[in-house]
């Protein structure tokens, strides 16, 4: 049955995302508030220190993404894409409502990082099980003719929760006094993706299961269908893996480096303040959350592989040049254009992985294939980008870093060169 874009599939769209941005705002709230509580869980004289065991706690969380995705993506195989949804989203609500009103040092001692740590693993596990289940439910949900439209959604909420902890953060700095924030209003914004949680948790289990999980589990009902397992993933489907994990790594590597690092390198490298560099970083995302569903929708006319192939050709040609002439650039707008310009590029990648990828595997194991790969290189590659980066520059080779991104994206594109085009070798055989 086809099906058009009407109030219907909004619906789903904003059931299968809107848990994604949850998810990331409160992601992003621990890193922009971790100033204000870290001398709350980790009392030192040493501000540094403090900041350090902050930063630990969310790195624990960043390495239980991968875990999160192997639980959470057979779960989703298992028991249907709406179970994920509403089972991810339950985990981080749960998460930030312990961080909101988890006492301090000062009442319970060694307990309140302990509860910070576990509200972490806890957020950890839901981010890396959201990916695999809200991409399934959305590419599932729509038809063939919408699917990489319906999919650019994901990285439209993942920019979307990310702008929304900076203007929370932005609101709280301007309507309250450092004291406060220090003393108990850091724990607003925890408390603020709590509520919004619960909200897209009745959202979501209003959803309908999609048609691709209700077929499967008529076959498993009649003694045919196949289990979900890391096992078979990786026996069963090695080529179809290990292909999502190498077309992952230069996409998730250039993504962070032109959103999460570009700040810092406005700052350290560039010259500019953190206020003008906070501005161009949001100005040029904006731009760049906003073409997400234009270049979705354009890969469902011309085909997923030659938007990869465009962004993996301008990222080898165009990552070095961009960077140098940032690195002297000293106009703002200059800065937002040539930062804009790289964030468009990587919309070439981010726009269509996650329909490339849902579109790779069978629908008995998709939400594990989709988010198990996807979470170790992106843990490889994506979460180690900030570190390699201040590693060259800390050994005065900063151009360096430039010329490693460049390869990786490299690598990518020699995939997406050999690869099928998976709209038109899809295994969604529904819509």
């Amino acid at each position: 049955m086809k099906r058009s874009i009407n109030f219907q599939n909004l619906k789903f769209v904003a059931g299968g995302s809107a848990g994604n941005m949850i998810e990331w705002y409160d992601w992003y709230v621990y890193s922009a508030f971790s100033l204000y509580f870290a001398p709350v869980f980790f009392p030192r004289s040493d501000r540094t220190a403090e900041l350090l065991s902050a930063a630990a706690v969310f790195a624990v969380g960043f390495i239980m993404r991968p875990v999160g995705a192997w639980i959470m993506g057979i779960y989703a195989d298992r028991y249907g894409r709406k179970a994920g949804l509403t089972f991810s989203i339950s985990l981080m609500c749960l998460g930030s409502l312990m961080i909101a009103i988890a006492p301090g040092y000062a009442q319970i001692g060694a307990a309140a990082p302990f509860i910070l740590v576990l509200a972490r693993l806890i957020q950890g596990l839901s981010v890396g099980g959201e990916y695999g289940a809200s991409s399934t439910y959305l590419v599932e949900m729509a038809s063939s003719r919408h699917r990489g439209f319906f999919a650019s959604f994901i990285p439209v909420t993942l920019i979307s929760g990310q702008l929304l902890a900076l203007g929370v953060l932005l609101m709280l700095q301007s309507s309250m006094s450092e004291a406060a924030l220090h003393e108990w209003g850091w724990r607003i914004p925890f408390a603020i993706g709590s509520l919004l949680g619960i909200a897209v948790f009745y959202l979501r289990r209003n959803l309908v299961e999609t048609e691709s999980f209700r077929n499967e589990q008529c076959e498993r009902s009649a003694g045919r269908g196949l289990r979900s397992s890391g096992f078979a993933l990786f026996t069963q489907y090695p080529k179809k893996a290990f292909l999502v994990m190498a077309l992952t790594s230069g996409g998730t590597l250039a993504f962070y480096t032109s959103t999460t690092y570009l700040h810092k390198f406005l700052v350290n490298t560039t010259g500019f303040d953190r206020g003008t560099a906070t501005q161009i970083t949001t100005a040029a995302l904006l731009v760049y959350m906003f073409i997400q569903p234009m270049v979705g929708a354009l890969s469902d006319k011309i085909g997923r592989k030659p938007i990869m192939i465009a962004f993996g050709v301008m990222g080898v040609l165009f990552t070095y040049p961009v960077f140098i002439a940032l690195s002297n650039v000293s106009d703002p707008y200059t800065a937002f254009m040539l930062a804009a310009f790289s964030l468009i590029i990587v919309t070439g990648y981010t726009s269509i992985n996650v329909v490339v990828k849902t579109e790779l595997f069978p629908t008995h194991i998709r939400a594990l294939g989709v988010a198990l790969p996807f979470a170790i290189a992106n843990a490889l590659f994506g979460g180690t980008a900030e570190y390699v980066a201040l590693w060259f520059k800390s050994r005065g080779m900063e151009q360096g870093f430039f010329w490693y991104v460049t390869i990786m994206i490299g690598l990518s594109l020699i995939v997406y060169l050999t690869m099928r085009d998976t709209r038109k070798y899809s295994e969604i055989k529904e819509g």
